[in-house]
């Protein structure tokens, strides 16, 4: 009875760790890596040959590689190491090219030729035979067998499933577990605002792996022998199984469904009697009952039986009268916001700011983009000169979202160049532009749906202390003071746009027109020079679409340079000089509206019908 408490423990600590290892990994970052497994797996073989002495060793029965027979707690070090070591090779495969479900069977069609070569490499190791006879911790110097050494084992695995949990909560409760949920909820949007995707999923499989692959080490060490066929991909559906089960996002949802599902329930069905003469029915219908459960859930409970808290960074109150749903100070005019029905009047072309100079900021040359053959965007030569709001219309299809995405780096340019501040960044991915300072927003609400608006506002401040491995390890003493003062400034930019009531609330909880204002609010957090406007006004109120209009021109007369793509002709006709007409992907036309109008090309392409 005590051996088979003592096991229970350990098994519960392993699949706790491995856990928490998956949920850092597909629950905050948003990685689903099938793969998951064979870090594990690969951290057992780790630990295994770490420990075990050469392979000439018992009659050299077993081929492997190392036998270094080290001491307690090396192998489990190295199973560690292994584990984070093995990430890279995945990330590499996966990272540059494929997203989402592209990279998600990436990495399991990966794991699987892993399992392939582990099983038929006898040299390496040992093929499908495994490794047997793997030495238990101190077992030179403590009896493996004995009821004291079986109780501390167990507490030893409990012990560190919860250390593993204080790491894994301590990285998602700082800077870096925000951006990694800011990309679980729409990479895109965090590429944008400039975060490096590919060091973050990275990272985050390194540390998964890391995570996974002492689990694996704790588990070789108890049973004494390593099996490739033990850990085949079928026990990651089980982890993920898990983690949906308990709670994505959620630490301690993921530790219960580790006890309820690779614990509990595989442990109860052990005692479910075998059919007559169909000894393989109750095994499968066990995995029938693991893919049911997954599939009420998802359906049912989505967030799990622990779903992911709600963060609240909010340092003061918000005032008890929100006021309204939209207000702002213009630079003359600090002392109030513009108040509710009040005539705040058309902005003319000619009350905006003259320019010293006209530099120009941002400009692309000859710009092409090929779809299937078929020229989107053919020969588009533009200039954006600084504090300026541009305005692009065209008709559907005229290439003016084309444009746009490839200016920010979104998309590259079948041909062409982009220049800011006079520098080519053709070449340059969207995040790298982004740090520049060219930063944009997109036609679709693009919010990160399951952070609060004050979240949205502060993950896109840039050159964060606590947004790296070891800044978020380092702790809030290294990162907090930074943090409060971002909080600070994103509350006062709630404040100024009339939102700070709402600063706690859900990004995907809030309507159209505020998850715009909160899309643009965060452009800005990330201090952009240029900043790019995709159909900001769409699905807007129009009064509320008049104040974001003078918001834009108070921007612009704080030097900010505003790029805007926009249906709405009237918004073009008050805030914008000058107005690019794009049609078959080709620049029309440009000048002020008025002029435009005068244009009989124009207004057979554009302005009528």
């Amino acid at each position: 009875m005590v051996y088979y408490i003592t096991t229970l423990m350990v098994y519960a600590g392993v699949d706790a760790i491995a856990c928490l290892g998956l949920s850092q990994q597909f629950g905050v970052g948003g990685v689903t890596n099938f793969g998951f497994i064979i870090f594990q797996a690969a951290g057992a073989y780790a630990a295994g040959v770490l420990s075990l002495p050469s392979d000439s060793a018992n009659g050299g029965f077993q081929s492997y590689i190392l036998g270094w027979n080290l001491p307690f707690p090396l192998p489990w070090i190295g199973a560690a190491l292994v584990g984070g070591l093995l990430a890279i090779p995945f990330a590499w495969i996966v990272g540059r090219r494929l997203r989402g479900d592209f990279a998600a069977i990436g990495l399991l069609v990966t794991a699987v030729m892993f399992n392939v070569l582990v099983n038929n490499y006898v040299p390496l190791f040992n093929g499908a035979a495994g490794l047997s006879l793997v030495p238990s911790p101190l077992q030179s110097a403590l009896n493996p067998q004995s009821t004291g050494y079986q109780w501390g084992y167990g507490a030893v695995a409990i012990l560190l499933a919860f250390a593993v949990y204080w790491v894994v909560t301590r990285l998602t409760n700082s800077p870096y577990g925000r951006t990694l949920r800011a990309m679980r909820d729409n990479d895109a949007v965090a590429d944008s605002l400039g975060k490096n995707l590919l060091a973050l999923r990275t990272s985050s499989l390194i540390v998964g792996g890391a995570i996974a692959g002492l689990s694996g080490g704790i588990l070789v060490g108890f049973i004494n022998l390593w099996d490739p066929q033990a850990w085949g991909y079928a026990e990651t559906v089980v982890l993920f199984a898990a983690v949906i089960i308990g709670g994505l996002g959620n630490h301690r949802g993921a530790m219960l469904g580790a006890l309820l599902v690779p614990v509990a329930f595989e442990e109860a069905t052990r005692y479910i009697p075998p059919v007559p003469n169909d000894p393989n029915l109750v095994p499968a219908l066990q995995w029938v009952v693991i893919g049911l459960l997954i599939l009420a859930f998802l359906w049912f409970r989505p967030q799990g039986i622990l779903p992911e808290r709600r963060r609240k960074l909010a340092t003061r109150a918000a005032p008890e009268d929100p006021g309204l749903p939209f207000a702002i100070r213009t630079p003359d005019d600090r002392g109030a916001g513009i108040p509710a029905g009040a005539a705040t009047g058309p902005v003319a072309i000619a009350d905006l700011p003259a320019q010293s100079g006209s530099e120009v900021i941002l400009e692309c040359r000859d710009l092409t983009r090929s779809f299937a053959g078929v020229r989107a965007v053919d020969g588009v030569s533009m200039t954006f000169e600084r504090g300026r709001l541009t305005g692009i219309i065209g008709p559907n299809g005229a290439g003016k979202s084309t444009v746009l995405a490839m200016l920010a780096g979104t998309l590259q340019p079948t041909s062409g160049r982009v220049l800011l501040h006079g520098h080519d960044v053709t070449g340059l991915p969207a995040y790298r532009r982004a740090r520049l300072g060219l930063v944009r927003t997109f036609q679709l609400a693009s919010e990160f749906k399951r952070l609060t608006v004050l979240e949205n506002l502060v993950c896109a401040i840039p050159g964060q202390r606590g947004e790296t491995v070891r800044g978020a390890l380092l702790g809030r003493r290294y990162w907090g003071a930074q943090e409060r003062d971002g909080i600070e400034r994103a509350q006062r930019m709630l404040e100024r746009f009339g939102l700070l009531a709402l600063a706690d609330r859900y990004a995907g909880e809030l309507s159209g027109g505020q998850r715009r204002l909160v899309e643009i609010m965060r452009a800005l957090m990330a201090e952009p020079d240029v900043l790019l406007l995709d159909e900001p006004m769409a699905g807007v109120h129009p009064h509320l679409a008049h104040q974001l209009g003078m918001a834009l021109v108070a921007l612009c007369e704080e030097g900010t340079t505003v790029v805007m793509v926009e249906h709405e002709l009237s918004i073009m006709d008050e805030f914008c000089d000058p107005v690019f007409v794009l049609a078959d992907g080709r620049v029309l036309a440009a000048g002020t509206m008025e002029a435009l109008r005068a244009k009989e090309e124009v207004v057979e392409a554009y302005l009528v019908g």
